[in-house]
């Protein structure tokens, strides 16, 4: 495993966006870890995040694009985290752009905020995670609507690496073979499960314990993609 997915894991979990217990997720499925990147609430952590993402959005799709999108509300911080990280790292200067929940009668108009995009463009779409896929089909007729672009990607934090709720694949799996685009993730469950099963941290503390790894090997069997 590449070194800067291990650091993302252990960042993940620091920062308080991994963690491990009883959850019920918004598909009703009970699970025994959650991701929420609403935890990276610092400048310090989200510039850290943005390079993560980065990394990721380099690695899978390359530098050859021309805007990041963020869907509301979670992705426009990660998104605008990113394009910083782009610029930083690999000097790459690309746009961003986001979209309201509600479109704006007055002043601009429109439901987009920032880039405006053009035909022809490459846009790479950064978001959290996804369970099923259906904010990620949101966006894209968000942007066809805009303009006739083309989506060069979509980069998500976590591959939960279940099925979705109508098939037997993963939505990422389910949306690559669907749309015929780039997808992924800067780590994958069975990434973190590697990493921090029995992994002791500085404060001498076991990241994930034999319960807690029973657990989600019970739910990937439950639930788990093929």
């Amino acid at each position: 495993m590449e070194l800067y997915k291990q650091q993302f894991i252990e960042f993940m979990v620091n920062a308080g966006a991994l963690q491990f217990g009883d959850f019920t997720l918004r598909s009703g499925r009970k699970a025994p870890f959650f991701m929420n990147t609403g935890h990276f609430d610092t400048g310090v952590k989200l510039r850290r995040l943005g390079h993560f993402y980065a990394q990721a959005v380099v690695n899978l799709i390359g530098p050859h694009f021309h805007c990041l999108f963020g869907p509301a509300y979670k992705g426009i911080s990660l998104a605008s985290a990113t394009a910083i990280a782009l610029a930083e790292n690999y000097d790459l200067d690309v746009a961003v752009t986001f979209n309201r929940k509600e479109a704006k009668d007055h002043g601009e108009g429109g439901n987009l905020i920032g880039c405006k995009l053009q035909n022809g463009e490459r846009v790479v779409i950064i978001d959290d995670v996804t369970t099923s896929g259906t904010s990620v089909r949101e966006s894209i007729e968000i942007l066809r609507v805009a303009a006739k672009v083309e989506v060069a990607g979509v980069i998500v934090s976590v591959d939960r690496q279940e099925r979705s709720l109508d098939s037997d694949k993963s939505a990422l799996s389910a949306l690559r073979d669907e749309l015929g685009i780039k997808v992924g993730a800067i780590v994958t469950l069975d990434d973190i499960v590697d990493h921090l099963h029995n992994r002791v941290d500085e404060e001498n503390h076991i990241m994930m314990d034999d319960a807690v790894f029973a657990a989600i090997q019970a739910y990937r069997a439950k639930y788990g993609a093929k």
